[in-house]
This record gives structure tokens, sequence and C-alpha cells, in this order.
């Protein structure tokens, strides 16, 4: 049987060969492509998408234009990390906030009735490299996550296609278990 395959959309992350890692060993194969160079539809060939941790500032709606349109336009599960949850959550409406910079890793509480937790317990320590928040989950999302500092720490879309995590899932075994349960949903 073939691995499924992942697209990775590198909008600037540090770590994008961690990320690639991460999803190889919960048993997908990936392929990295530029913010910049995306291409207009996914064809099938892939079955899953992930939108790496950004440089640029999630709410510049025309640099990620595109990218939006290839999210919303695609029929696949898509992950957003860090920035890629910015992002997502900023075209569909939602208000980002400066806020204190986090480093580290951080405790979450999780909703373990959704299937992205379904290898991690209702308390996960997650790695956060970051100082953009978002405060409440846009229209057509909800908090499925949640942190004493930040209110929306993973998001999910109401039709559950659409998924957003604030932290770098890419780091710390909770993040690589909360990637297996979104591989779970392509598989």
């Amino acid at each position: 049987m073939t691995p499924p395959r992942v697209l990775v959309v590198n909008n600037g992350t540090l770590s994008l060969r961690q990320l690639q890692t991460r999803l190889e060993e919960v048993g997908s194969l990936s392929d990295a492509v530029h913010v910049a160079s995306l291409p207009d539809r996914l064809d099938g060939t892939y079955q899953a998408m992930v939108l790496s941790g950004t440089k640029v500032r999630a709410y510049d709606q025309d640099y990620y234009k595109r990218l939006v349109g290839l999210v919303m336009g695609s029929d696949v599960p898509v992950l957003g990390i860090c920035g890629g949850l910015q992002i997502i959550a900023a075209a569909a409406g939602g208000h980002l906030a400066e806020g204190p910079q986090r480093v580290g890793g951080y405790e979450v509480q999780v909703d373990k009735q959704e299937p992205l937790f379904a290898f991690v317990k209702p308390t996960v320590t997650v790695f956060h490299r970051h100082t953009l928040y978002l405060r409440q989950a846009p229209p057509g999302f909800r908090t499925i996550g949640q942190s004493a500092h930040a209110p929306v720490e993973f998001l999910r879309s109401d039709d559950g296609r659409v998924l957003g995590s604030q932290a770098h899932l890419e780091f710390r075994n909770d993040g690589r278990e909360i990637l297996r349960g979104f591989a779970q949903m392509y598989s």
C-alpha cells in the first residue's frame, strides 16, 4: 500500500525539515512547496495539506490570497500550524492580536472528542514560538483546545476538514501524536 502524500506549504518556517520528518514518522510522504509557488489545484495528487508557520504576518491577505483559495477550494483535510492557523483564521474573519512572546513548552487542554487528539491525553505539552494570537474562533470554526495564555490553541472548521494549531507540532512528542491523529483523517 502506498503511503498517503501531504502537500506541505512552506510559509517561511524555520523548521520545515522537522515538520516533514514528523509527517514521515506518522506514515505520510510529503512534498514541500513555497507559498509563492503553489499549484492552482491539488488534482488528486495529495490526500492532505499542512500549512507551516510563517515569518510574514498572517493578516497580509493579499500575500496569502492564493493559498487561502487553494485551501478553501480543495476537499482534502488541511492543518495550519502556528502562522498557518493564523492565515486560515484571518481569512475567515478572525482577529489576531499581539501578545507576550512565548517560546518553549506549554500545557494545553484539548477536546478529546476530536479525532485530531485520538493519541494524546486531555492535557498536552506543545512547543510555542510566537507573539501573535487568535483570541476567538472566527465564524465557521470552533475552538477545540485552549490554554491559560491563549483561548484558541486549536481550531476546527464546522465541517471538520480544516484544522489549526497555534503550537509547532513538529516539536515534542505530544505534537507528533497530534500529527498522527491528523494522519488518521486522510489515511
